[in-house]
């Protein structure tokens, strides 16, 4: 898991390609004026989708992991709490859903928790677990950019 802001003035030359075309992208776009939706940067390899959501109690939201694709996700307005925890193999499966490379999971051990804020990015791996959009202060809504990134380009 890699956790930064795109405002720090980073080149990000020192991540795989893949990533770096990911983290330009958000560099380059005003997400508050784009339609929500899905947006190609390189095919299917690598896509961005843009949507609203609304934080909720950290009950609310089940932990998930990814095995074809990594997630950077992307904070475009609000505030939120991102849940991340090692991927370890052990934890309960609550559902797979394998044409949206998705697994939620019944419970975590050791998750901790990160406050995201307009301009931070999260890199999660396969390897790593996430809860997203959990409540930071009080419940609101989020514009949120996630960029789907093939493991298999890295």
């Amino acid at each position: 898991m890699i956790f930064s802001s795109i405002h720090n003035g980073d080149s990000f030359e020192h991540y795989p390609q893949a990533i770096q075309i990911a983290l330009d992208y958000l560099k380059g776009h005003d997400f508050l004026t784009m339609e929500p939706g899905v947006y190609e940067i390189q095919g299917r390899d690598i896509y961005a989708q843009v949507f609203d959501a609304n934080t909720v109690p950290m009950e609310q939201k089940r932990p998930e992991s990814h095995e074809k694709y990594l997630d950077v996700q992307f904070l475009a307005s609000g505030r939120e709490r991102l849940g991340f925890a090692k991927n370890t193999g052990c934890f309960p499966v609550a559902e797979r859903i394998p044409e949206r490379d998705l697994i939620f999971y019944e419970t975590v051990d050791a998750e901790g928790f990160i406050e995201s804020r307009p301009g931070c990015f999260c890199i999660f791996f396969p390897s790593d677990l996430h809860r997203p959009e959990v409540i930071s202060g009080e419940p609101m809504k989020v514009r949120k950019v996630v960029v789907k990134v093939s493991v298999a380009l890295l």
